[in-house]
């Protein structure tokens, strides 16, 4: 067995499609019928519509990190665009830094910087 997606769940696909895509800069594999999208994080992270009957689905902390280079040039570029952070990067005692931010349905996704084994 393999981890093949990673599930997010928004409730406004278009703005989500935009910030993912344009604001995060990642790749977009594929489009489903404008259903749900698929975007390059090393397994296919999926962003696709609540059904509207588990609201609980939406806004809630992701538990998904995406690792980054240069955290600090990271946050700034995000920030400087609108994404709302949660939690400034911040050294962990494992000696990476984290931070958290929020996508366009109030999901909250972690950038990381490993720090050194």
């Amino acid at each position: 067995m393999k981890l093949t997606y990673a599930r997010i769940f928004v409730d406004d696909l278009a703005a989500a499609r935009t910030f993912y895509r344009d604001t995060l800069g990642l790749m977009e594999l594929w489009n489903w019928n404008d259903v749900a999208f698929g975007y390059d994080v090393g397994v296919t992270l999926m962003i696709e519509p609540t059904d509207g009957n588990t609201p609980e689905e939406v806004g809630r902390f992701v538990g998904l990190s995406l690792a980054v280079d240069d955290i600090q040039a990271t946050y700034q570029r995000l920030q400087s665009s609108g994404v709302e952070f949660t939690y400034a990067p911040t050294q962990q005692p494992w000696g990476g830094t984290l931070a958290h931010f929020k996508d366009t349905s109030g999901n909250v996704l972690t950038l990381v910087e490993m720090g050194a084994p």
